[in-house]
């Protein structure tokens, strides 16, 4: 298939560049798979759509403020910029590294406590760079210097509100870059009034800096996504499994989840997963999926087209039908925006 067919025009004032406060109030758009019908509604309301005994599962991870701003040592004006993808050991990460004339040996100076060590080039700007924090270890010392890399079509640097909205509300193991932003929209009274109806449980994935990436080849099928670490739970199987035995639906709350459980399907794992959801995709977990309006040309976009496939409905089709109708209706689209219930 070709790249284009998953292409889409958006209005630049409907790209959420803040959060809506509180998260709940974010508009909520339900597609029905067997109907075709399209209703609207609000998070607040999503128990409405849900079953008595369905299963919600959350991602748990936590964002890394992984944007580190720093100076060669001993060099004026050599600004330097480090956005850190993933911890491979110890004091080991993987990072992109902006600036002039980045070599292995290089030592920037982050503060005067915390500095990193260029060990040695992967490939064109990304590194393999060393953290050295003194009297502290070296994820205070990201929390305490490190910004949140929001996301670049925000078009605008981070603020303080993003240290507590570019966060689900129950994160709880670091090492993201990037957020689960389905998960956004869920404030604790969100959750505390779902839980009288529905099981809650979660995955964790850490979301790497590719979920930016755009699907730059023409035909969808060569498209490669980023690996990400996963970690799915021994009484999380058994929880989806009692779920199906008693005729519940399956619910991912993101991308991120489906990929994990798709992943793991019907068994413990803990590892990585370059698991890339197309249309043709055969889903053998869920039965449902809370996902954001996500943007053009994105293989996030094509995960949820694939899973709106039936057998009497194009998923494709539908979903871009559903965007132009969230367009007309004025839903505020990407990381910040509103989301969709499907099933």
């Amino acid at each position: 298939m070709d790249i284009s067919l998953f292409d889409y025009d958006l209005p630049e004032e409907l790209i959420a560049k803040y959060p809506v406060n509180p998260r709940h109030s974010a508009k909520l758009m339900v597609l029905d798979r067997k109907s075709g019908n399209i209703t609207h509604s609000t998070f607040w309301h999503i128990d409405e759509f849900l079953e008595e005994g369905d299963l919600l599962i959350f991602n748990d991870t936590k964002v890394l403020p992984a944007r580190l701003l720093g100076k060669k040592k001993g060099i004026e004006n050599s600004n330097v910029e480090i956005l850190l993808l993933r911890h491979l050991e110890n004091e080991k990460w993987e990072a992109l590294v902006g600036g002039k004339n980045i070599k292995p040996g290089l030592v920037i100076e982050i503060s005067y406590d915390f500095e990193a060590i260029i060990h040695s080039q992967i490939e064109k700007s990304k590194f393999l760079v060393l953290l050295k924090a003194k009297n502290q270890n070296q994820i205070e010392a990201i929390n305490k210097y490190g910004k949140i890399p929001i996301p670049p079509y925000l078009g605008r640097d981070e603020e303080p509100i993003d240290k507590e909205f570019y966060q689900t509300v129950f994160a709880k193991k670091e090492f993201s870059v990037a957020a689960p932003t389905a998960s956004l929209h869920f404030s604790k009274e969100l959750l505390e009034k779902l839980k009288k109806k529905v099981n809650i449980d979660f995955v964790t994935l850490h979301v790497s800096y590719g979920t930016f990436k755009p699907v730059t080849v023409q035909n969808i099928e060569e498209h490669k996504v980023d690996e990400e670490y996963i970690e799915v739970s021994e009484s999380l199987i058994k929880n989806i499994k009692k779920t199906k035995e008693m005729g519940k639906r399956v619910i991912a709350v993101g991308t991120t989840v489906t990929r994990a459980l798709e992943t793991a399907i019907d068994k413990p794992y803990f590892g990585f997963t370059d698991l890339y959801i197309k249309p043709g995709f055969k889903f053998k977990v869920l039965d449902g999926l809370i996902t954001n309006f996500h943007l053009p040309k994105s293989s996030l976009l094509i995960l949820v087209s694939a899973f709106c496939n039936t057998e009497n409905l194009n998923g494709r089709e539908f979903i871009l039908k559903a965007y132009k109708e969230a367009i007309k209706h004025k839903y505020r689209f990407y990381s910040y925006g509103d989301g969709m219930l499907i099933f």
